[in-house]
């Protein structure tokens, strides 16, 4: 394994019950990537996410964060370890304020990676700085993803996995979730990002996979992916 590799799944086997989605699916994350996992609604993408994190416990096969295997552990021992599941409803307390859903995030945390404080995560979203004693369910929908992305740097994580994090938002909006994709490479972190919207990974990854019917089918730079047609149409059903 690389001396800077943070994850990596060798041929792992996931699903739900009887279902299996995943099948002998292989990828790597290095340290500070931003590494996407493109395909199809259906094609796996989410039970990637959840085996990586411990909801899912795959069925065959291994996951290995920072050379240690950590394939049977729960999602509560993952973020211990220092992993984040951002998922794609967001999951933020909608009763709370913004602060006190930061404040929160702190608890059960990542006991091996220095945090961010709250008022440090709140530097990186001006919005939320302006809106800290405003309710969840009062902000916009791009105002709580971005409160979903603070809530896994003051839990501790570095490594954050990010599920659909543009669906549904507006294209300005979109641009603004761009840049703190970007920001939190910039500030170390690792990134596994899902995206429905291949432009927007295009755009932001190093690396790419195309999953299809849980089976990685095709990895290779964004510029690589951008040349290839086929693979956009085939399995993307979009063009560049």
């Amino acid at each position: 394994m690389s001396a800077d590799r943070v994850l990596e799944l060798e041929e792992v086997d996931a699903g739900y019950g009887e279902t299996k989605v995943l099948h002998d699916l292989s990828l790597t994350v290095d340290e500070g990537e931003i590494v996407s996992l493109v395909g199809r609604n259906g094609a796996g993408k989410t039970t990637t996410l959840r085996s990586i994190m411990g909801i899912v416990n795959p069925t065959d096969g291994t996951v290995s964060y920072r050379g240690e295997e950590i394939t049977d552990l729960d999602a509560t021992t993952s973020a211990k370890r220092g992993l984040s599941l951002v998922p794609e409803e967001r999951r933020i307390f909608p009763e709370l304020t913004v602060r006190e859903n930061l404040e929160l995030a702190a608890y059960g945390g990542s006991t091996e990676v220095d945090a961010f404080s709250v008022a440090e995560a709140l530097e990186m979203f001006e919005n939320l700085t302006e809106r800290t004693e405003n309710a969840g369910s009062s902000l916009s929908g791009g105002e709580q993803q971005m409160l979903a992305i603070a809530r896994a740097l003051v839990a501790g994580a570095d490594l954050i996995l990010l599920d659909e994090p543009t669906e549904g938002l507006a294209p300005y909006i979109v641009k603004d979730v761009m840049h703190i994709v970007r920001e939190l490479r910039e500030q170390g972190i690792t990134v596994l990002l899902v995206e429905q919207n291949v432009h927007v990974s295009l755009e932001l990854a190093d690396h790419n996979y195309v999953i299809n019917q849980g089976e990685i089918v095709w990895e290779g730079s964004s510029a690589e992916l951008e040349e290839d047609e086929a693979i956009l149409d085939r399995y993307l059903g979009v063009t560049a």
